[in-house]
Formats: structure tokens, sequence, C-alpha cells
């Protein structure tokens, strides 16, 4: 389906493209010691989600979309070890004013964070380091992203060593 969307959508970044939807990029950020998980609580949503948004015009790639939105939502400290791509998770989003029921084909990245340290942006009600051992109870495309996350940054440390 997301192949779909970037190969039929005349922009498949732009927020305004409704059919079948466009591209939103979200950070997965794993604590230092991998045991925790960086959440927002999202001020109009009223739930838990990874930090994440939609791409703007000066964001050059994806991961940079992903990157930008953990920063703004989050305040965290990410390291300088490049983001992982670890999913793609479709979703609907309900109409709202002028925008229809679409899709978001969120683009799921990995990042690791440097300190435990962070922030709350406006559009939170509070940002929380969650246990890995306890996400077994939140929506499963976030559960899920976390395993990805932890899988392929374990791969890659493994590969490093």
């Amino acid at each position: 389906m997301t192949l779909a969307l970037l190969d039929w959508a005349p922009n498949p970044f732009s927020r305004n493209t409704f059919h079948p939807g466009h591209l939103t990029c979200t950070g997965v950020v794993l604590s230092p010691a991998r045991d925790a998980v960086l959440l927002v609580h999202h001020r109009r949503l009223r739930r838990w989600l990874l930090p994440g948004g939609h791409v703007e015009l000066d964001d050059n790639t994806p991961d940079e979309t992903a990157r930008r939105e953990v920063l703004e939502e989050t305040g965290a400290e990410l390291s300088g070890a490049p983001p992982l791509l670890v999913g793609c998770d479709v979703h609907p989003i309900p109409a709202r004013g002028r925008e229809p029921l679409h899709l978001h084909h969120d683009l799921i990245f990995a990042f690791e964070s440097r300190s435990l340290r962070s922030g709350c942006s406006p559009e939170s009600r509070a940002v929380l380091w969650r246990p890995v051992s306890q996400t077994g109870d939140l929506p499963g495309s976030i559960s899920r992203s976390v395993g990805r996350a932890l899988h392929r940054q374990g791969a890659t440390t493994a590969a490093r060593s």
C-alpha cells in the first residue's frame, strides 16, 4: 500500500495529499541501556504515542523529519548514531475540519538516546521514559515498533563489535 502511495501520489510527503494518504515519520527513542522507550502523551488525542509527525518543507529526508519531531516533542539528547528504519505502520486518521478520513503511512525510525533527559512541548501533556518491559499494554503498532527497534539496534551493535 505504501509503495502504491510512492508510485501514484503526486506529492506523498504533503499533509494535503489525502488519497491514498501521505507519509509521516516517527521515532522510537531507546534509552542508553535500551531498557526504556520515550513516549509523549498527545494533548489532542489524549493517549501515549511515540513522537512523530508530518514532513515539513525544510526536511530533506524522512529520518530528518523523525529526528526533528523527536527533538521538538521531547527535547531528547540523541546520539550521533544514524537512525535505523524499522518499519512502516499504515493507520487511518479520522476526518477533522477540512481534512477527510485518510491514511498515515508512518515511517518508523529507531534512535539511540545519550541520556534520560527530556522535556515537554505544547503538543504534549507529558513525556515519559517507559520501561520496555511495560510496553505490552500499548497499542500493537507501538509495541511492535519498540520490538523492531530493539531487534535492529541489537543487530547493529553486534555488527559493530
